[in-house]
């Protein structure tokens, strides 16, 4: 099992950045991929990025984020980050950090389904 806390959410302005942390703990994530999805009201939870943690370059992105959020790990402190800029209205949403061995080689870092650590999430508000 992996305990995921997330941390960094809060109201912001449209344009504005943010950073979100996630503390991962309880075994090592050698073998790990992580990821951050969001879940908007009245939305089902949508594929944010992910990271395979043996190997940092190897980074994905959803379609709806990519060039402006940036995910990163942090071996050494068990921490990864989503770095977003230019955000958007659209971008509000509870963001949640996930993590499990997830196969290399297929897309299933896109599917909730493929993650079975979970942290309680944090709460993205960008106003216009």
């Amino acid at each position: 099992q992996v305990q995921l806390v997330e941390s960094g959410g809060g109201l912001v302005q449209a344009g504005d950045s943010l950073r979100l942390s996630c503390a991962a703990s309880g075994r090592s994530l050698s073998s790990y991929t992580l990821g951050w999805f969001r879940q908007a009201p009245g939305k089902e939870r949508e594929f944010v990025a992910a990271v395979r943690w043996w190997n940092p370059d190897l980074t994905y992105y959803g379609d709806s984020v990519k060039g402006r959020f940036t995910i990163s790990g942090d071996n050494a402190k068990n921490m990864v980050y989503l770095q977003m800029n230019s955000l958007k209205p659209e971008d509000t949403a509870v963001y949640y950090c996930a993590a499990d061995r997830v196969s290399y080689g297929s897309d299933r870092y896109l599917r909730q389904s493929s993650y079975g650590n979970w942290g309680q999430g944090t709460q993205v508000t960008v106003s216009s």
